[in-house]
């Protein structure tokens, strides 16, 4: 969504919104920063890159703030401007999740006591969800991301991707059967 969604002018077009309406970067940093910087680990497992990347949506959002014209749609912007950064940082192929190994080698098991095992069993499926959740097609991957990670409404993932809430829940609807049938083929694989 690079020209702006709901309720952002694109560049060049008066915004009718004056600029004392538009949130202040600030209070947004405070309501937003958190969820944003577990978004952005989401899509790069860098903790620095993650927070380097949100820290770039804050100086491009106050940048083009002006451009707001509904105020509530501020933070939906500043998510949109999250993920395309974070698909760019993906896509010159700094530290992201692809270029990690998938496991590290598995000690000996009688060498672990339960609760170790556990931990293990329960890090190897949720690095199968990750990687599930990364082979879809990426609107798909952005709607459940939004939708089950940040608890976003579909109004509000309709909003930051520049979609329909009808669209929205058809590529949640596509993403978990998608996710449901790899991962049980998974579980029959394993």
């Amino acid at each position: 969504m690079r020209g702006g969604g709901a309720g952002v002018a694109e560049a060049g077009s008066s915004a009718s919104a004056t600029h004392a309406s538009v949130p202040r970067v600030e209070e947004l940093f405070r309501s937003e920063g958190t969820s944003l910087v577990r978004l952005a680990r989401l899509f790069t497992e860098d903790r620095n890159a993650a927070e380097d990347l949100v820290q770039e949506a804050f100086i491009r959002f106050h940048r083009t703030r002006r451009r707001i014209r509904d105020p509530d749609a501020a933070a939906a912007y500043l998510r949109s401007i999250l993920l395309n950064l974070c698909r760019d940082h993906n896509r010159r192929g700094l530290m992201s999740r692809r270029h990690h190994a998938t496991q590290p080698p598995d000690p000996a098991p009688e060498a672990l006591d339960t609760g170790v095992v556990e931990r293990l069993a329960s890090q190897r499926e949720s690095s199968l969800v990750v990687m599930a959740l990364q082979a879809l097609p990426r609107r798909q991957r952005d709607c459940l991301v939004l939708r089950y990670h940040l608890g976003l409404s579909e109004r509000e993932i309709a909003a930051t991707l520049g979609i329909s809430p009808n669209t929205v829940k058809t590529h949640v609807r596509r993403a978990m059967a998608t996710l449901e049938q790899r991962l049980e083929g998974t579980r029959d694989g394993a």
